[in-house]
């Protein structure tokens, strides 16, 4: 049974509640002072908490989608492989599935479609699969020349692209905008940040490792301007983010404003961590460092003419502060434009991201070119 299973959530919470019951039913006959009662006394409790602990932990992992399967939860990920067919004229993007957008019935004409893609970086080579969310306008005859503006939708760390079809809702989010006239019909390529697992490479070009930046600023969106009718440049794409995501979304924009014209950073941070996901991502290149820091590049480097929005909660997220400075920070730069979404609470989680995703879409379609009707 796979990790995100009903089964397994099942089997972990009535092994609880037996477990539960079993103790209390054999606690009597355990209450004496010999090492056997206190073995069996130990057992039950450290059983019922161990399985407890695992119900819980299997509830979290479906509502937030940190991980996608055992082989995801163990570091032994093997979903991202991709093999690159050489043949000639295969390009760089490849279709290897579609479904419907939940919550939307009928053909593609009327409800769109998302397909399940494999993108492998001309440059770069990393190879990475995504889903891409196609409107319902891409598929009617009328609009067989139009153009669409398009979006990057990056999960947080380690998070599975899937969840952003079916957690955090942005193919149906966006559908549901453009049928009430609030944005125009766009493009969706959803996928992680994460793309060399386990490994979490903050979007940075690792000095002898994943030109993860590369890939986002210039494989990514010349593979969808190949094979989907994407709106050219400048400005025509964006990218947007929750968490790490947040992060690399914000960093991209800032970076190649030549490529994405807007970047949004729900519950983003600001500056590339260090740990255990990461190793060492700079090998000592200071040049480097001080890039992927995004309170550094705003200082040092000619401000961007781009835009950039950025979430957080008065109560319940651990970036409120720094994000109101970076806001003056970005303010301050006198050509950057910036924007925000201040929730009263939320917290870290997809509940407080879905909350902010509509406005995010609007903010976006404002910001990216493409044609208007």
């Amino acid at each position: 049974m796979g990790l995100t299973s009903d089964g397994v959530l099942a089997v972990a919470v009535l092994s609880a509640v037996l477990l539960f019951a079993g103790t209390i039913g054999l606690w009597p006959r355990l209450a004496r002072r010999s090492w056997g009662a206190v073995t069996g006394r130990a057992g039950l409790l450290l059983a019922t908490q161990l399985v407890l602990f695992a119900a819980v932990g299997l509830a979290a992992n479906r509502a937030f989608g940190f991980y996608a399967s055992w082989a995801d939860l163990f570091g032994q990920e093997r979903e991202q492989g991709v093999v690159v067919d050489h043949t000639p004229g295969r390009g760089p993007l490849r279709v290897v599935g579609s479904r419907h957008v939940p919550g939307a019935a009928g053909d593609p004409a009327t409800a769109g479609r998302i397909e399940r893609v494999d993108v492998v970086g001309r440059t770069t080579r990393i190879a990475s699969p995504a889903y891409v969310y196609l409107p319902p306008e891409y598929f009617q005859p009328r609009h067989r020349t139009r153009t669409f503006p398009a979006a990057v939708v990056l999960t947080g760390y380690p998070g599975t692209a899937s969840a952003l079809v079916d957690k955090l809702h942005y193919p149906r989010t966006a559908l549901e905008s453009a049928r009430a006239g609030r944005t125009r019909p766009m493009i969706l390529v959803m996928l992680r940040p994460t793309v060399a697992p386990p490994r979490d490479t903050e979007c940075v070009d690792v000095p002898g490792g994943p030109q993860t930046e590369s890939f986002f600023a210039k494989d990514l969106p010349d593979a969808l301007r190949g094979h989907y009718r994407v709106a050219g440049n400048p400005g025509g794409l964006g990218i947007v983010g929750n968490s790490t995501g947040g992060y690399c979304a914000l960093k991209i924009a800032l970076h190649h404003p030549g490529v994405y014209g807007a970047g949004a950073g729900l519950s983003a941070y600001y500056t590339a961590p260090i740990d255990a996901t990461t190793g060492d991502l700079f090998q000592g290149d200071e040049a480097l460092r001080h890039r992927a820091d995004l309170w550094w590049y705003l200082g040092h480097r000619p401000a961007p003419d781009t835009s950039l929005l950025v979430t957080t909660s008065k109560k319940g997220e651990s970036n409120y502060r720094d994000t109101l400075r970076f806001i003056d920070r970005v303010k301050g730069t006198g050509r950057t434009r910036i924007s925000s979404i201040v929730l009263e609470s939320g917290g870290h989680n997809f509940n407080t991201w879905r909350r902010e995703i509509p406005a995010a879409l609007e903010w976006l379609d404002e910001r990216l070119n493409g044609p208007r009707k």
